[in-house]
C-alpha cells in the first residue's frame, strides 16, 4: 500500500461541498463589500456585497462582524482564483419563497418596509423576495399621490405567489376596509343622537364639511356651522382641523353634524335683550328690494322693512343704507316661537302717542323663512 502524500491528507480532512449546497460558515474577516468565511473547506468562502443583499448602498461592516456564524450557498466550488463564492441573498431567497408561500396559503398579514415607490404601485421586500402592490390596492380610496408611503412601514396581505414568473402581488386594501368596517361598527355600536365628539375635518364644500368621526364620515351642512352665518366652509375649516360636533340626527350609515350647540344659542336670553320697545344697535347684512336684514349678534338676523327704515318713504334700502353700516333701531315685534324680530328707525322718532298707523301696503311683520327661501330658488335659477 502505497503512502499518502501530506497534500493529500490535508485534502481529506476537509469536507466535500457540491454546487448548490447550503452550508455554515464562520466570518474571519470583512470589508466594506465583502465577507470572508471559513466553511471547512480547503479554501475559504467570499461573499461578495452583491450576493449579500439587493441594497447596493450597504456596507458589509456595518452588518457582520469576525466571529458571526451565517447560513450560505454555495455557488462554485473553485472559482479561478481557487475561491468559493457564496451567496446569502439567494438563500434567503429561497427562504423567503418558502415564506411568502406560507404567507399565501395562510392568508397571514405581512409587515414590510416600502423600498420604492412607482407610479403604479410600491414595491416591499419580506425575506429577499420583492413583492409589488398596485396602486390599486393600496388603500380604498384612490391615492394620486403615493410617496408618502417610502421608507415607511406598511402591513398587507399576498393575493398572488407566481414563483415561476416571479409574480409577487401584495393588497392593503383589504386590511384598510376590513379595519374602517370594524371601525364603523364600533361606532355606530356607541354613537347616539346627542352626543358631543370630537372629529377631524376629512374634506371640505361649498355646502359643508365632511367630519371623520374615527369609523364614518359624518357631514356638517353649512347651515349647521354656526348660530351665526357662514359665508364659505372653506373658510371656516381646513383639512386636518380638529373639531367637536354634536351629532344632530342618525339616518342608516348617514350622520348628519352640527355646531349649534345648546348653551351658545342666542337666542336663550333673547326675550329680554330684545323686549319689544328696546332701542338696539346691529350692522346690516344684506338687503332685498322689501328690508334689510340687521344682524343684532351672531345668530340673530332682524327685518328692517323698507318703510320703517325713515319718515319719508324711500322705494328700496340699497338708496339709503349699504351692508356693513351700523344702524340703531326700535324693537316693534318679537316672535319667540319662529324667532322673528322686526325693527323700526321712523319710530324712534315720532312720539309713541302720536304714531300714526302703518300706512296701507306697509308691513312689519314678514315671514323670513320664505323669503329667504324665496332668495335661493331665484339665486339657483
Amino acid at each position: 500500500m502505497s503512502e499518502q502524500t501530506f497534500e493529500q491528507m490535508l485534502n481529506e480532512s476537509f469536507k466535500t461541498i457540491h454546487t448548490g449546497e447550503v452550508v455554515e460558515g464562520t466570518v474571519i474577516d470583512v470589508k466594506p463589500d465583502e465577507i470572508i468565511l471559513n466553511i471547512g473547506y480547503k479554501s475559504d468562502g467570499v461573499l461578495t456585497k452583491n450576493e449579500y443583499s439587493n441594497d447596493n448602498s450597504i456596507d458589509l461592516t456595518t452588518v457582520v462582524k469576525p466571529g458571526d456564524k451565517m447560513d450560505v450557498k454555495v455557488l462554485k466550488t473553485n472559482d479561478a482564483d481557487g475561491q468559493v463564492i457564496l451567496s446569502y441573498k439567494r438563500l434567503a431567497l429561497d427562504r423567503g419563497n418558502k415564506r411568502i408561500e406560507e404567507a399565501y396559503n395562510n392568508k397571514e398579514v405581512l409587515t414590510a418596509k416600502v423600498v420604492q415607490v412607482l407610479e403604479g404601485g410600491l414595491t416591499v421586500v419580506v425575506d429577499e423576495v420583492r413583492i409589488f402592490i398596485p396602486a390599486s390596492l393600496v388603500s380604498d380610496s384612490y391615492e394620486k399621490d403615493l410617496t408618502k408611503y417610502q421608507d415607511q412601514e406598511i402591513q398587507f396581505v399576498v393575493t398572488e405567489y407566481n414563483p415561476k414568473r416571479r409574480r409577487y402581488i401584495g393588497n392593503r386594501r383589504m386590511l384598510v376596509t376590513a379595519e374602517k368596517a370594524e371601525a364603523a361598527k364600533k361606532l355606530f355600536d356607541t354613537i347616539k343622537v346627542g352626543d358631543v365628539v370630537d372629529g377631524v375635518v376629512k374634506n371640505v364644500t361649498d355646502f359643508g364639511a365632511f367630519i371623520d368621526l374615527g369609523g364614518a364620515d359624518g357631514l356638517l351642512h353649512i347651515s349647521e356651522m354656526s348660530w351665526g352665518r357662514v359665508e364659505s366652509p372653506k373658510k371656516a375649516f381646513k383639512i386636518g382641523d380638529t373639531v367637536k360636533v354634536l351629532v344632530k340626527s342618525i339616518d342608516g350609515s348617514k350622520i348628519a353634524l352640527s355646531r349649534k350647540f345648546d348653551d351658545e344659542n342666542p337666542w336663550k336670553d333673547a326675550t329680554s335683550k330684545y323686549a319689544v320697545g328696546n332701542i338696539v344697535k346691529g350692522k346690516v347684512a344684506r338687503m332685498t328690494d322689501f328690508g334689510a336684514f340687521v344682524e343684532l349678534e351672531p345668530g340673530i338676523d332682524a327685518l328692517l322693512h323698507v318703510s320703517q327704515i325713515a319718515k319719508e318713504h324711500i322705494e328700496k334700502p340699497a338708496d339709503v343704507l349699504k351692508v356693513g353700516q351700523e344702524v340703531e333701531a326700535k324693537i316693534v315685534d318679537f316672535n319667540e316661537d319662529d324667532k322673528k324680530i322686526s325693527l323700526s328707525i321712523k319710530a324712534m322718532f315720532a312720539p309713541e302717542k302720536e304714531e300714526a298707523p302703518a300706512e296701507e301696503g306697509d308691513v312689519v311683520s314678514v315671514d323670513i323663512d320664505k323669503v329667504i327661501a324665496q332668495q335661493n330658488e331665484e339665486t339657483e335659477e
